[in-house]
């Protein structure tokens, strides 16, 4: 497929808030600068952390709004089950899925080709490489070639360096994708934007050898990922383009975020069938629904909520419900979405005709977010396609160019 060149005015119409909430995010962002370099201190001496399978668990209540972030990460080591999936999962920066194209999307945002594979944090420190999923188990824990990251005579970097990667590994051939940077050698990046990120990451670490082969000190290998400007070219590229990693859709990087753990609509990701093996969401059997499925969390009040913050009601059920089927504050509830599917007004969703399936598995840590349910909806009814995104590009670079008229006084 050759590059579009389309020059009609585009806009699909809004059917979130997406843009509303990506400028509170931005807003958020220049109010709340936290100290990103005692957080990233503590988030790396936390997924180094190795509990014993024979420690007691530990019953902890986290109070996020009570206690510091510092005291929150020292627990966080000890924490099981529920509480650990969703500790860990938080401190990821985690994309929502694209409902609406962003403004200014040639612009102000990258593009790249998301490596299909687990998800996951990689630290470095200390002679030791440890990384752990999003639901706190440990996925290897092994030497690398990264600042401090093996015990060998040839490490570089002072004894405390540390080093945070947001990675994906893929399994078949055995390498860690680096998607993004926390801290490196000590210094953290929290509060860097995407634009300075990849550039960071770009430049350092191919210098440490840890993008070479896998040896008796470097277990695995790692590499980054190609990321391009999103014009219509690089999005073609990324969404075409040959790499050595199984395409898992696209992620849209906004150029001045910073790295904002939890949901977040500075980052988004999109798929289709040409760049993912999985675009419709599967049941536990690995089959293909006939109605959506959609799991949501339980509120104190009945009501069923999403993972938002604030989360997006989508329906209730009834004391005696509860009661009989043994939930509980907190449940997350797997429900279809029937015939009557989704309801909009004005363009904004209002409620959803949901049938009762079940408890979800306990391995999950959250319920879904509103943007994957729209998302999953998108794709069974009205999908929104690479050329959508091709043509409101096209068409933000018409108004760009556009001429104007100026009356001279005279």
């Amino acid at each position: 497929m050759a590059p579009h060149d389309l020059r009609r005015p585009f806009k699909r119409a809004a059917i979130s808030d997406q843009q509303k909430r990506r400028d509170l995010s931005l807003l958020r962002q220049a109010q709340n600068r936290h100290d990103a370099q005692q957080h990233a201190r503590h988030l790396a001496s936390t997924v180094l952390s190795l509990q014993s399978s024979s420690s007691p668990e530990l019953d902890i209540e986290l109070e996020c709004e009570q206690e510091s972030k510092e005291l929150d990460v020292r627990h966080a080591s000890k924490l099981r089950g529920a509480e650990a999936r969703r500790w860990f999962a938080k401190q990821l920066m985690l994309p929502e899925w694209i409902i609406d194209v962003p403004d200014r999307l040639n612009l102000d945002w990258y593009v790249f080709a998301r490596p299909a594979g687990k998800r996951c944090f990689v630290v470095s420190s200390n002679g030791t490489t440890v990384s752990r999923l999003r639901n706190g188990s440990i996925l290897h824990h092994f030497p690398s070639a990264l600042p401090s990251g093996a015990r060998t005579r040839g490490a570089s970097g002072p004894a405390p360096s540390y080093c945070i990667l947001d990675c994906i590994f893929h399994e078949l051939d055995q390498t860690y994708y680096v998607i993004d940077i926390l801290c490196w050698r000590g210094y953290s990046l929290y509060d860097c934007t995407a634009e300075f990120r990849f550039f960071w990451l770009n430049s350092k670490l191919a210098e440490t050898g840890a993008c070479d082969s896998p040896s008796q000190y470097h277990r695995f290998r790692f590499s980054s990922v190609p990321v391009y400007e999103c014009d219509q070219g690089g999005l073609h590229a990324a969404y075409t383009g040959v790499v050595p990693y199984v395409k898992d859709g696209l992620l849209f990087y906004y150029k001045h975020a910073h790295y904002q753990t939890g949901n977040t609509p500075l980052a988004l990701v999109w798929k289709d069938e040409n760049c993912s093996q999985y675009v419709i969401d599967t049941d536990s059997k690995g089959q293909v629904p006939s109605q959506q499925q959609v799991a949501l969390e339980l509120q104190d009040d009945g009501k069923l909520s999403t993972s938002d913050d604030p989360p997006v009601v989508f329906g209730s059920l009834d004391g005696d419900f509860i009661q009989k089927s043994g939930l509980h504050l907190g449940s997350l509830l797997r429900f279809a979405i029937t015939e009557g599917g989704l309801s909009f007004v004005d363009g904004k969703f209002e409620k959803a005709e949901l049938h009762y399936l079940g408890k979800v598995n306990r391995a999950r840590a959250f319920a879904d977010s509103f943007s994957k349910i729209m998302f999953q909806y998108m794709v069974r009814h009205s999908p929104l396609k690479i050329d959508d995104l091709l043509a409101s590009i096209s068409s933000s670079d018409d108004q760009q160019n556009k001429p104007y008229d100026v009356e001279m006084a005279g």
